[in-house]
């Protein structure tokens, strides 16, 4: 679904990736932005500076509550009117420990805000987008719901849920042969600050104008499915394929994934 002459909605979308894609939205003629995010200071900031760009609005949302998600809506659905795109950018890595030492809090918070909260969005706007038979819900999962790596167990589970949950729904509107599209988009680390202090041995640390850039390309073009880099479209079947000690071997040391997050720190 093309970005021109449709209403945007981005969550989390007051920093990273995701005030870039509400950038390039507007760049590409969206008729207004919606900025949800948790953070009420950058929410004014991004509003006034992409307001230059064309009309958008910004709202505080905590996407963890089911009741604020939908207050929410029916806030914007009144302002605003109905959202074409929502993309799901919002998300959480609490910390590099191993997952005996992540504590009930750390676990609740990391599966609520990144697997649970987009499903709480997507089920506020799709039934809107069926009943008009128009819409894209595109969900910014990670590499990580694509390879168990450790130290970073319970960040790794919420991304595998995530990727099978909204994997299942693009199949279901499939099967309804509905216009309502969802695109599921797994990157490898982004340069945002969320993920400071990683190291990648092979695979280069993503640059964020690029990623964005990939995935508002993904979403205008109705991909369902979108890896970066394009090579980790590859670890499944390569898992399949390799005997688990060689995987192990090959992906954790020789490529070195398995140490990525030795010296995590991420956003202060």
């Amino acid at each position: 679904m093309k970005c021109k002459g449709n209403t945007v909605l981005i969550t989390g979308g007051a920093s990273g990736i995701g005030k870039i894609m509400g950038r390039m939205a507007l760049e590409k003629g969206a008729e207004q932005l919606i900025i949800w995010d948790i953070n009420e200071a950058n929410i004014n900031a991004v509003v006034a500076e992409h307001s230059k760009l064309g009309k958008v609005a910004g709202y505080k949302v905590d996407v963890s509550s089911h009741d604020a998600v939908m207050a929410a809506f029916e806030t914007v659905t009144k302002e605003c009117g109905n959202v074409d795109i929502v993309i799901q950018c919002a998300g959480v890595v609490t910390s590099n420990k191993t997952f005996d030492k992540n504590t009930v809090t750390d676990i609740d918070r990391t599966m609520t805000i990144n697997a649970i909260a987009p499903m709480y969005v997507a089920h506020a706007f799709l039934p809107s987008m069926l009943s008009r038979d128009k819409g894209h819900i595109c969900t910014i999962a990670s590499a990580a719901g694509m390879l168990s790596n450790p130290n970073m167990s319970v960040y790794a589970a919420s991304k595998w849920a995530v990727i099978g949950w909204s994997d299942s729904v693009r199949i279901e509107l499939q099967k309804m042969k509905s216009n309502v599209h969802v695109t599921t988009v797994a990157p490898y680390y982004i340069n945002t600050g969320m993920f400071d202090g990683v190291s990648s041995k092979i695979f280069p640390i993503l640059e964020p104008e690029k990623t964005s850039k990939k995935i508002i390309k993904a979403i205008e073009k109705n991909v369902d499915f979108k890896g970066i880099p394009w090579s980790f479209h590859f670890i499944r079947l390569m898992e399949g394929l390799l005997p688990t000690k060689v995987f192990d071997w090959f992906f954790g040391e020789v490529f070195g994934i398995y140490h990525t997050m030795d010296h995590f720190t991420g956003r202060k």
